[in-house]
This record gives C-alpha cells, structure tokens and sequence, in this order.
C-alpha cells in the first residue's frame, strides 16, 4: 500500500513591513466584473487608429481681404519746383492784390518768356495745394497756354511727367485742374492734340480708374456746378477733346487704354 507525501504544511503569519502596514494575502473585489476586459469591441474606443478623424474641426476666423488702395489720394505730396523756384526769386510773376480779386504780375511780358524752362515748371506747381504757390501755378500756367501759341508744340515732352506725377496724386482737387489745364493745352495749338496721342499710354491709366466717378445727388441742386468739379464728367469731356484734336489714331488709342470709352465722333 502506497503513501502520499503532501509535504510539510507552513502556516501563513501576518508580520508587519518595514513601513509598518501590515500585509495581508490577495483577495479579489466581490463584486467587480472582468467579462468586459475580454470584449475589445468595448475596450478600445479611441480615434487614434483611424485612418482620419473624425472629430469637429475648429472653425477658422475668416478675415476680409485687404483694401488694395488704388483710389486713395496721396497722404503727402513732394516739395515742387514752382515752390523752389518762387520762393528763390527765380520766377517772373507775383500776385497783384489790388482791387476786390487777386491777379497774376508778370515782371515780364510771357510771350518773351522761355517756355522750355517755365512751363514745365508751371505745370510741375498743379500739384501745389498752399497759397500763394497754388493760385500762381493755375494762373500762371493759364496765361502762359493763351499766349504760348507756337511755343508750346516743341516743349509737350517736357510737360508729360509733371502731368503724371499731378494725376498720381489721385487727389480730387488736383485731379479736376489738371483736367482742365489738359483740355486748354490740347485747344492751345492745332498740332498738340495729335502730338499727345503717343503719351496716352502714360496719363490714361489714371482716366480709366475715375472714368465712372461721377456725383449722383438724385433730385437735389448742384450749386457747385459752375465750378466744373464733377470729376466723370471731367473725364468724358477731356477724352472728347483728346479725341476731336486727336487725329485718326486717337479713337484707336484711347479705345485701347480704356475699353468702356464710346466715339463722339461717329
């Protein structure tokens, strides 16, 4: 007959560890389920495995696009030459301020004035916004285009950069008189306006951008309408002129450069 050897039995004593807790064999929570840590379905419920996310995106803040300022005026303009040349004594004129309005003094008669030294300068003062440079540019450059008369014709390529830089400036009020001084200097001589049609390419661009800018008061008065400031209105009356004085190539050329421009010709 065979005995079993079941091997010495120890009894389990509680002793206390080093920090004084005692210890205690395992035991299992009564009531606590681990079915669930078998089912991976419940188990792993996170996104990050996911080809793409399918969490709500955070709206960006949408921002207007910025204004690109091609219509605003010129904060500052440059110092001229008319101011230079005035302020130094250089200039034959002066404002005569006797009587009720004030008038231009020439020191000397313009018809014997060097018009390829004093007109560009004249023209350069259109930009001038302070008094008295601002009446005596204007004045001055009147008096100088009704008294040029064949003068004028050789010294037109000297005139176009100032005219540029004055229709640069997109300032209402400069805009409007060397509008003006365009129209007198094409009907000043019979063969400046087709002399100007290779330079629309320089001082159009500034027409097509205000061409459509004109003053819509509905049913009201205009009391300003002897003053001729409506700038659209400027513009269509210039090209008209431009385009009468212009020659056969005028219509073609101006056409070119503003697109929306009808013949008052045909």
């Amino acid at each position: 007959m065979q005995t079993s050897f079941a091997g010495p039995k120890f009894a389990v004593i509680d002793k206390k560890t080093e920090t004084g807790h005692q210890t205690s064999p395992f035991k299992a929570p009564a009531n606590k389920d681990y079915t669930s840590l078998l089912n991976i379905s419940t188990k792993f419920n996170g996104l990050g495995g996911n080809t793409s996310s399918l969490a709500i995106k955070k709206q960006k803040e949408q921002t207007k696009p910025k204004k690109t300022g091609v219509y605003w005026a010129s904060k500052s303009i440059e110092s001229t030459l008319f101011k230079k040349y005035y302020d130094r004594g250089d200039l034959p004129i002066a404002v005569n301020s006797q009587g009720a309005n004030r008038k231009v003094q020439w020191k000397l008669e313009p018809e014997l004035l060097d018009y390829h030294l004093y007109l560009p300068i004249f023209f350069e003062g259109l930009r001038e916004v302070e008094e008295p440079y601002k009446f005596l540019a204007f004045q001055g450059c009147d008096e100088l285009l009704e008294r040029g008369g064949s003068k004028i014709l050789p010294v037109l390529p000297q005139l176009i950069i100032p005219i540029k830089k004055a229709l640069s400036t997109k300032r209402h009020d400069i805009l409007c008189v060397t509008f003006k001084k365009l129209q007198k200097l094409v009907l000043a001589n019979e063969m400046i306006g087709e002399a100007l049609v290779p330079y629309y390419r320089q001082i159009l661009p500034v027409f097509n951008l205000f061409r459509h800018k004109k003053l819509n008061i509905g049913d009201k008065i205009d009391y300003a309408q002897q003053k001729n400031e409506n700038l659209g209105e400027l513009i269509q009356e210039t090209l008209e002129i431009f385009e009468r004085h212009g020659g056969e190539d005028a219509y073609i050329n101006i056409k070119y450069m503003i697109p929306t421009y009808e013949s008052c010709m045909f």
